[in-house]
């Protein structure tokens, strides 16, 4: 394994936890009885996922417990402070992977409660049309409607969530339906509704039921101010496309360099209406938190090619476009490419994430074991590392919400 990817045997110089390490992904809440190890965590704060509805209410548990508040956001940057307990940032929403389970009732054609056809639904947005018995297995879907009420509830509840998981996933099939065999293996202390070690049947969710159920959420999100933990697999043209979609129109103005150059001799020559245009402009930009798309968006274990980042970093994307890395995902094997992308994001565009799917030493060793990695790609002294992700950690998640 290469030099920059293999973990370091030798841990030369300790890790720097008191001043502030944050997960920005992960999913504790699949794993309900790891919540006591939170409060035993080295990691000053965990960004905890919700994927299906299963756990929208187990993620408000944990938040419940150790959520973020007011009074205590600003204690997450104190770097004095060697014992501050560690705190969730809870976030709220629909994974690809169960986009199935919600129908579109969203035009006044649409299918209501007691006219939906439960079997041509399944059949619209599964892939290959499945058959009868593995419809029969599939639970009642429900209406997108109740998706985004209980979305908007649950971010209304808790100020400093996100929306997310969310996302789009080409490669994934469902699992099959259970077994008797299945059933008597289960592992009784994981969250309902995922996958559970089950068969995977050819069945996937098409590409433009995943973009609709996506495209409902990012604008609540947009509407709300509220940043986005994204998913994207085997789709990055695609999900690209849909961000996009949600800004088009909203692209912020670049002035090309003569334009600067006559608007600064302008001002010069009439230094006095530039201080007026200077505050309109700015309050302008401030505008209002409601916007048709996220103001900051995280593309988690960003699997794209170095090539497609500077799509994402354009200067008229009116959203900031973050890219976080695990060792789970990025770097479980050999990765050349996950290397060259990590050196092309800007350095203040990258965050960190464990993405495990519970709490406790070995999810606060991954995160560990990322900040390194991402270190020595970077060519970052460990304290420079984690001082800047920990700056970046702030600003995505919160933006101007805090105020130094």
């Amino acid at each position: 394994m290469d030099g920059a990817t293999s973990p370091s045997t030798a841990k030369e110089e300790a890790f720097p936890w008191h001043l502030g390490v944050f997960d920005a992904h992960c999913h504790p809440t699949d794993t309900v009885a790891s919540q006591d190890d939170v409060p035993k965590m080295k990691a000053r704060a965990l960004v905890i996922m919700s994927t299906r509805y299963e756990d929208q209410d187990i993620v408000r548990q944990f938040a419940g417990r150790y959520g973020v508040q007011p009074e205590t956001a600003k204690t997450l940057w104190d770097q004095d402070d060697k014992n501050c307990a560690t705190q969730l940032v809870p976030s709220f929403g629909w994974h690809p992977w169960f986009s199935y389970l919600t129908y579109d009732d969203s035009s006044s054609s649409s299918a209501t409660a007691e006219s939906l056809d439960v079997i041509h639904h399944y059949r619209s947005v599964l892939s290959p049309s499945p058959t009868d018995e593995f419809i029969s297995s599939l639970p009642e879907p429900r209406p997108l409607s109740e998706l985004l009420h209980q979305l908007r509830g649950n971010l209304e509840d808790f100020p400093y969530a996100l929306v997310g998981e969310v996302g789009i996933d080409r490669s994934f099939r469902l699992p099959m339906h259970w077994t008797l065999s299945d059933r008597a293996e289960r592992n009784e202390g994981l969250t309902p509704g995922g996958r559970e070690g089950r068969r995977l049947s050819p069945y996937r969710v098409q590409i433009d039921h995943q973009r609709k159920i996506l495209k409902a959420q990012l604008h609540l999100a947009g509407e709300l101010g509220r940043p986005v933990s994204v998913h994207g697999v085997a789709a990055h043209g695609i999900l690209f496309e849909t961000l996009k979609e949600t800004w088009q129109g909203h692209e912020i103005a670049v002035i090309s360099k003569r334009e600067r150059k006559r608007r600064t001799s302008a001002a010069n020559a009439h230094a006095s209406q530039a201080v007026a245009d200077s505050l309109i402009e700015k309050e302008e930009k401030k505008g209002s938190r409601s916007k048709p798309y996220p103001p900051r968006i995280c593309l988690h274990s960003y699997s794209g090619p170095r090539d497609a980042l500077r799509q994402y970093l354009e200067p008229p994307i009116p959203a900031m476009i973050y890219f976080s890395f695990s060792r789970l995902v990025n770097f479980s094997t050999r990765s050349k490419k996950a290397i060259e992308v990590v050196k092309a994001i800007p350095d203040d565009r990258i965050l960190i994430e464990s993405d495990l799917h519970s709490a406790g030493d070995e999810m606060d060793e991954l995160i560990e074991d990322i900040v390194r990695l991402v270190c020595r790609i970077k060519g970052w002294s460990l304290i420079k590392g984690v001082e800047l992700l920990a700056t970046n950690f702030r600003e995505f998640l919160f933006g101007e919400q805090i105020a130094d």
